[in-house]
Order: structure tokens, then sequence, then C-alpha cells
């Protein structure tokens, strides 16, 4: 048995021609990976909900103009009627949230309230990416998928999460594996 690998902190970008609807396209943030499985995030597949919306659902009000107006994403097909926030790690005197899983790499995940509560008093992260429902692999399950050409994966920039636009992340994601998308095949075993 091979050593195990562990894609935490890593983008996994669709090869062209993913046959799951879910996935197609997508670009997914892993923040975890281990034995037991891989839970992650799509970044790049907005649904039409705004954060000013989703805040409104849960009787929260948000006046940052720069957040309101920010679409949710879907994050994947488990548990899509939950929020999952991705935001850069807080200093102490910010969190710690209730319900926080920290990323190596220098971002977390938090699924509780009080992040939200946080956002919406002005105390919480700045830079945040919200989605509905997560992807998550049981064990073994992204090797396998990895294995025969579904995904490729690269270590996450978070400005591509952050900063870049929807509509250039699968693109800039790519780009960070130094070679034209272009020549990417369907088929495993063929450049």
């Amino acid at each position: 048995m091979g050593a195990r690998i562990d894609l935490t902190n890593q983008f996994l970008i669709a090869m062209p021609g993913m046959a799951d609807d879910n996935f197609a396209g997508s670009v997914v943030y892993l923040c975890e990976h281990n034995e037991r499985g891989a839970l992650g995030l799509v970044i790049n597949k907005p649904i039409d909900i705004k954060l000013r919306n989703l805040f409104e659902k849960v009787e929260l009000s948000l006046d940052r103009e720069e957040l309101a107006e920010q679409p949710v994403y879907f994050g994947g097909p488990v548990q899509t009627e939950r929020g999952f926030v991705l935001h850069e790690k807080q200093g102490a005197e910010a969190g710690p949230y209730s319900s926080t899983m920290s990323v190596p790499g220098g971002l977390e995940m938090t699924t509780s309230r009080d992040v939200l509560e946080a956002i919406a008093n002005g105390a919480g992260p700045k830079r945040v990416l919200v989605t509905l429902g997560y992807s998550g692999w049981q064990a073994g399950q992204l090797e396998d998928e990895i294995g025969r050409n579904g995904w490729l994966n690269v270590d996450a920039d978070p400005a591509i999460i952050f900063d870049t636009p929807i509509e250039n992340r699968y693109e800039r994601a790519l780009s960070l594996l130094g070679f034209d998308p272009r020549m990417l095949s369907q088929e495993a075993g063929h450049a």
C-alpha cells in the first residue's frame, strides 16, 4: 500500500469531460483530506441568492455593502440546506467561532451562526465565501476519482477564492499548474 496523500489546502480542478453535473467545470477548495475521506467547497458556482438575502433568512442585517451583493455559492451536493463560511483566519480577539475547522495555510471554514453574527456587526472576517452545501468523499473515493483522471490538484491560492472574478477562477486555478489547459485530454493515459 502506497503512502497516503494529503490534499488539504489544495484546489481540485474538474477535468474536461467530468460526467457529474455537480462538478463539471468546478474548482473545489479542500478544507480537509485524511484517512476518513475529504471535505471541500466549490468556489466557482454561484447560486441565485445574495449574501444580503441569506442574512435576512436567518434574521440578521448585513450592512456591509462590500459583502451584501456577493453571491452565495453551491458548495457541493451534501447538506445543501446548511451554510458553510470559508474565510481568512481571524486574530484571537475576533474568534474563535463555536464550529470552525482550521485549514493549514491560513483559511478557516465555519458552520456556526456566530460567524454570521460577527460579519453582520462588522467584527467578523473581512473576506468570506459562503456556500450552501459541501462536497464530500468517503475514504479512498477521491483518490480513486483522481486515479481515473477526474480531477487535477494544485496548491490553493486564496487570491483565486477571494479576489478573482467568478468566471475566471477555473482558468486561474488551472494556470497554477503551469501548462496550457487546452492540452488536457479527457482520457487517462493520454496527453
